[in-house]
């Protein structure tokens, strides 16, 4: 019901509206989804159920979280937003773009040159329309399999991260070393190589992770591996912190 829906309103509504009133279509939708089993913490709702995707991940019926916002969130919460920071999101999520820009202490932007989600600026991470050295905390998940010169993205997040400044990083990943294949180029062959149709590599976490050290970062690896029902968090999940050598 949950995709017949979400099909539905993408075919009858302008995008831009969509996600101006996607909050209160949500609150409504969450309704019958209350209760004290499990809670989201990103919205502070609880819940007696997520959503439960034909992926087997789990969203959030009142904010759309998944489990790696929610993660995610929780990381930032823990140990990054206690402070007057500056954060640039790549690509951002919704529900945490909408939670950020409402922390008080925080000077949140967010940037997305693909035209898929809602930024407030279009930065080729590539290279980037900011000054070096002015950026606390960058947040960079699922963008960097996307990119075909990943090095020279590197570059440019570690030119703009001040020295002080953490970056967060995360990209599907596989056992091995990193797949890329420059003579994939149609969506077709990009599903069938690297499981999505807009993606140029799958990385490796010890591949990700030599390449991160070559543009000069340090790298710190986090492996999540169990899961968490009450906040609806995956297993097996890794997260990359990073930060100038």
């Amino acid at each position: 019901m949950y995709h017949s829906i979400k099909k539905a309103l993408r075919i009858l509504i302008p995008k831009k509206i969509l996600f101006k009133i996607e909050p209160t279509l949500r609150y409504f939708f969450s309704l019958p989804f209350r209760g004290k089993k499990h809670f989201c913490p990103v919205c502070n709702i609880y819940l007696k159920k997520f959503i439960t995707l034909k992926n087997n991940d789990l969203l959030c019926p009142n904010c759309g979280s998944l489990a790696r916002d929610r993660r995610l969130f929780l990381l930032l919460k823990n140990n990054f937003l206690s402070e007057e920071i500056k954060v640039l999101d790549f690509s951002p999520s919704r529900c945490l773009s909408r939670k950020l820009k409402k922390t008080k202490h925080i000077d949140y932007i967010s940037t997305d040159l693909s035209g898929n989600f809602n930024a407030d600026f279009n930065y080729d991470i590539t290279n980037i329309d900011l000054s070096s050295n002015t950026i606390d905390l960058i947040i960079c998940y699922h963008v960097l399999e996307h990119i075909e010169d990943d090095l020279m993205a590197m570059k440019e997040l570690h030119r703009i991260l001040k020295p002080s400044g953490k970056a967060v990083l995360q990209t599907p990943f596989k056992k091995g070393a990193i797949y890329e294949n420059s003579t994939v180029k149609s969506p077709k062959e990009r599903i069938e190589h690297f499981g999505q149709d807009d993606h140029v590599r799958i990385y490796s976490v010890d591949g990700l992770k030599e390449r991160l050290e070559i543009t000069d970062f340090n790298v710190e690896v986090y492996n999540y591996t169990e899961k968490e029902i009450y906040q609806g968090l995956k297993e097996n999940e890794t997260i990359l912190i990073i930060s100038k050598k």
